[in-house]
């Protein structure tokens, strides 16, 4: 068994809590489903929001969805002038027998701007 990286990315309109936690919800959901994660094999995962989102912390929305034996850390993305705003970028390391390769990473709504 390995240690794989799963990105994932996506925006909201607005900085609201409501938001910021429904969006990450359903981008956490999107990478489970896509790689078939079990939460047990999540060994962290990092969190970051652009500057303009401060209203909930997006880890929240993880231990919402029951993920309370993972680690979770939430910090603050790099803010180059011309970037994506108002985004949630997470980084899954996942224990799985998937290569690389086969791993899926998800970006939704205006994230998918990221990946083309």
């Amino acid at each position: 068994m390995f240690t794989r990286g799963v990105r994932g990315a996506t925006t909201v309109a607005n900085n609201t809590k409501e938001e910021i936690l429904a969006a990450t919800q359903e981008l956490l959901a999107e990478i489970i489903e896509k790689n078939n994660i079990e939460i047990a094999d999540i060994a962290s995962v990092v969190f970051t929001t652009t500057a303009d989102l401060n209203a909930e912390f997006p880890a929240q929305a993880a231990r919402k969805l029951g993920w309370e034996d993972t680690a979770l850390l939430c910090a603050r993305e790099i803010d180059v002038p011309g970037s994506l705003q108002k985004c949630i970028r997470v980084l899954l390391h996942v224990n799985t027998n998937k290569k690389q390769s086969e791993v899926v990473n998800v970006y939704l709504k205006e994230a998918v701007n990221l990946r083309r």
